[in-house]
Order: structure tokens, then C-alpha cells, then sequence
């Protein structure tokens, strides 16, 4: 049944189980609040703020949440099948066994999270915000990953063939360590890998 919350808060509620789809939640607060099993499919969610929540095994299917903080979150067997991330903050919020293929991600702040051996294959994440996200053995083949700030990032041991990352900020990332085959670098990245390799620019 569709519902309308408007400005309302909530502390260590469990809303497991609830059925939300289709409802609008709008300007409201969770603090380590339960959403385990709900089913927020189709929901529109905006500018509101989820503090250590956890979302594991709820179904979020085509929700749309826009310019809402996930705060240290939980994700774990989400359904994330067409959900909508835009203009979101996600700082330390970790996924587990959860699909972000079929998920868009427009913009936003994701410094910090946690998405080791997520499959990102040909996910759209330009202009997003990874800060020292943990990416390690994550799946980020033909990934558009243009003007995002990676910077710190652990990109360890992660599959990037096909990935384009021109515009890109990489500071702090070992270039050496990446397997670049078939990597789009835009030239002052070319010229910044070659430096590592010890040739002079002249």
C-alpha cells in the first residue's frame, strides 16, 4: 500500500518485513534502524538520511533515492535490480553479494565504501566520488569510470579491461599494480604511466 512519510524520525526501529513499495519517504531520519526483508520496490526516497542501517535481503527494485545519505549502511543480498542512486551519499557503506550492474549511480559521494569483489561490470560511474573506496578484486570491465574521483581508491587484484578512465583522479593509486590492457587513458594519465616506468618526458 502506497504511504506518504514526510519529516518524520526514527531510532533502533525495525521495519523488517514491512511492505513500503511505491511509497514516498521525503526529508526523514533512521538511525540504526532495521530494513531487513522490507520491500521498498518502486519507492521514491529523497533527501533523507539512513545512519548505520541495514538493509540486508530488502528489495529495492526501481526505488529512487535522490540526494539521501546512506550513512555506514548495510547491503547485503539487495535487491538493487533498476534502483536509482542520484546525487547520494553512500561514505562507508559497505555491499555484500548485492548486483550493481542493473543499478544506476548518478553522481554522489561513495568515499570509503566498501565494494570488494562487487560485479560493476559496464556500470556508469562518471563523475562519482570513490575517494579510498575499497574496490579490491572487483569486476569493473567496460566500466565508464570518466572525471571520477578515485583518488586513494584500492584497486587491487580489480579486472578493468574495457574500462574507460580518462579524466580520472588516481593520486595515490600504484599505476605499476594495475593490469591497464585495454584501459582508455586520457594523455596525462599516458604520460603519468610512462613516468612510472622510469621514461623521461621531455
Amino acid at each position: 500500500m502506497t504511504e506518504h512519510w514526510l519529516e518524520q524520525s526514527y531510532a533502533d526501529r525495525d521495519f523488517g518485513d514491512l511492505d513500503l513499495a511505491e511509497s514516498e519517504l521525503r526529508g526523514c531520519r533512521f538511525e540504526r534502524c532495521r530494513f531487513r526483508s522490507t520491500r521498498l520496490t518502486e519507492a521514491t526516497i529523497t533527501s533523507c538520511v539512513f545512519d548505520t542501517c541495514d538493509f540486508r535481503g530488502a528489495f529495492l527494485g526501481s526505488a529512487v533515492f535522490t540526494t539521501t545519505a546512506l550513512l555506514t549502511c548495510q547491503f547485503g543480498m539487495t535487491d538493487l535490480f533498476l534502483t536509482t542512486f542520484r546525487d547520494c551519499k553512500l561514505t562507508g557503506t559497505t555491499f555484500t553479494e548485492s548486483d550493481l550492474t542493473q543499478a544506476t549511480i548518478a553522481g554522489g559521494d561513495w568515499s570509503l565504501v566498501n565494494l570488494r569483489t562487487a560485479n560493476l561490470r559496464k556500470v556508469d560511474l562518471r563523475k562519482v566520488r570513490l575517494n579510498e573506496a575499497d574496490l579490491y578484486a572487483s569486476n569493473l570491465s567496460d566500466a565508464d569510470l570518466r572525471d571520477t574521483d578515485l583518488t586513494g581508491a584500492n584497486l587491487e587484484t580489480a579486472r578493468l579491461s574495457g574500462a574507460d578512465l580518462r579524466g580520472a583522479r588516481l593520486d595515490g593509486i600504484n599505476l605499476l599494480a594495475l593490469d591497464l590492457h585495454n584501459v582508455r587513458l586520457d594523455v596525462q594519465q599516458a604520460i603519468l604511466l610512462a613516468r612510472w616506468h622510469g621514461a623521461v618526458i621531455e
